[in-house]
């Protein structure tokens, strides 16, 4: 009895150095901005990563709604929670600076897709999106040779990544017969970023250049135009690599695509963050900003491009 009895301490005092160890395995959290297809890519480097980095418990997290608020709330509860280190996009960072810096005093925060420069994060990763809607702006000009009038569409309107699409399209089309006539703003509501092109359609018939800024403006646009008779009518330029979008490149329907490197952004993110509680900052650029290119998707190089998005994510 007493052997029965050391021999059951003994295995208690086993499983709890197990159930200790595994509490003390780093945790790393990559939030996105809200629930979209565009975030499977990052998702998927964050398991390729994991695979990688056993000793790391690797989290990709949505917030419940597109909001600050929800967004804050998330870190707050990650970090209670005991998460070690944060990356996300953020949603309004101007309204979230405080917030932000609140958590980066508990555990180093960084910022991707869409930057929080006035707050305390350590690094940025993720695409000039100055560069990016350049980027757009030159697949207009290539398309609109005479000019023409084209409306925006995207999901945040004060988010970073928005303004900066916006003014790096602005800035490429410049003095050349095209106008950016105005931008409509939806909120990652899906439904109101269909309504809002059909609403263009019905009262704005001047419109012949349509720009979806965020990954699933552009399938809306093409569900929109398609339902009223105009696709082929309408240049449209588009961000990302939605299935919807690659296939209205590749059939002509769109003038091409500026796609980013999501999946590097969830894969690379957490080798940084890891090395970063490592204590190894030589990955940090003094100007906290790790850029990773964008490029031009047009009917040329789409079926390439698709054949890479698959392998990615098995399929």
């Amino acid at each position: 009895m007493k052997r029965a009895k050391l021999v059951g301490v003994a295995l208690a005092a086993s499983l709890l150095g197990s159930t200790a160890t595994a509490q003390e395995k780093p945790a790393l959290a990559f939030i996105v901005n809200a629930a979209s297809d565009f975030w499977k890519l990052a998702e998927a480097g964050v398991k390729a990563a994991q695979a990688e980095m056993p000793g790391y418990e690797l989290q990709f997290r949505y917030p419940a709604q597109g909001t600050a608020a929800l967004q804050n709330a998330l870190m707050d509860d990650l970090v209670a929670a005991g998460t070690d280190a944060i990356m996300i996009s953020s949603v309004d960072p101007k309204t979230s600076t405080d917030a932000f810096n609140r958590i980066a005093a508990q555990v180093p925060l960084f910022t991707t897709d869409s930057d929080a420069p006035d707050s305390k994060r350590i690094a940025y990763l993720g695409s000039s999106n100055t560069a990016a809607g350049v980027q757009a702006g030159e697949i207009a000009l290539k398309a609109l040779p005479n000019g023409g009038k084209c409306m925006g569409f995207v999901g945040f309107l004060g988010a970073d990544n928005a303004v900066e699409r916006i003014a790096g399209f602005r800035q490429a089309v410049e003095g050349s017969g095209i106008e950016l006539v105005d931008v409509r703003g939806d909120d990652v509501d899906f439904a109101r970023a269909r309504s809002n092109v059909d609403d263009v359609l019905a009262a704005s018939p001047e419109i012949d250049c349509m720009v979806g800024f965020y990954s699933y403006n552009p399938p809306k646009i093409y569900e929109a135009l398609q339902a009223s008779g105009k696709l082929g009518q309408i240049t449209v330029i588009a961000f990302d690599e939605d299935p919807i979008t690659l296939g209205a490149v590749r059939e002509g329907s769109f003038a091409g695509t500026v796609v980013q490197d999501p999946y590097q952004w969830g894969y690379q993110g957490m080798k940084l963050m890891a090395s970063y509680l490592e204590g190894d900052k030589s990955d940090i650029p003094a100007d906290g900003l790790i850029i990773a290119p964008t490029k031009v998707i047009d009917k040329d190089n789409v079926d390439t491009f698709e054949a890479e998005l698959k392998a990615r994510i098995k399929g």
